[in-house]
């Protein structure tokens, strides 16, 4: 029997309290942090897969999984053993409000929303290709908008400590070569396999809205 159901659209149990949280969560980074915050890989991320539970987008799904998953499943490993590689380290750090570090456990949500997306619809294949296009894009941002303290998406050091054994510049074109090739490229060939395309599913598709099924 051939499976009818519409795979690019999200129940409203998701799409709602997303858009809820997302909502709340903006005032509270810009009061805290600045806009500049949200040149982030993960605040972008929040912000891209909101598009995508909303509209079915596929394409933006997949970006968010070969740019992004890697790392937030790092960040969840690092939160659970005590924030000691240095990702999750904040959410231990008491100076930090409280209601802020409970706005970021959305780091621990994320990769099971994107997984599943990725169960729905599949992985589109030219995903790492706007991916790396967007990455090429953030972090000369990131740079220019960021400062050292910042370091926003580490690109003026890995670990969010600033690097010292080359120019700055020369550290973020290393920086902006290493991410598609040594992430996004392995992240890639996996969810390509895991995560086959749908035979089925049309290009361009997955611009619907949520529904209640």
């Amino acid at each position: 029997m051939t499976d009818t159901t519409d795979k690019s659209r999200y129940p409203l149990w998701v799409t709602i309290p997303y858009l809820i949280f997302v909502i709340v969560l903006i005032p509270m980074y810009l009061r805290q942090y600045g806009p500049q915050n949200f040149l982030w890989f993960s605040d972008i991320s929040l912000f891209a897969t909101l598009i995508a539970v909303w509209t079915g987008n596929r394409m933006l799904a997949s970006m968010m999984a070969v740019g992004v998953l890697p790392l937030e499943v790092v960040w969840a490993a690092d939160f659970f053993t005590g924030g000691h590689i240095g990702l999750a380290g904040y959410m231990y750090d008491a100076r930090i409000p409280l209601m802020l570090r409970v706005m970021s456990l959305f780091h621990l949500v994320f990769p099971v929303i994107v997984v599943w997306m990725l169960i729905r619809q599949g992985y589109d294949n030219r995903a790492i290709y706007l991916q790396t296009l967007v990455a090429w894009i953030v972090l000369p941002a990131s740079y220019l908008i960021g400062t050292k303290e910042e370091n926003i998406n580490w690109v003026y050091g890995p670990g969010g400590v600033p690097q010292g054994w080359a120019e700055p510049v020369t550290y973020l074109l290393i920086y902006m070569a290493f991410l598609p090739v040594c992430i996004y490229l392995p992240t890639h060939l996996a969810l390509r396999k895991i995560f086959a395309e749908p035979r089925d599913y049309p290009r361009g598709a997955g611009l619907k809205p949520s529904t209640l099924s």
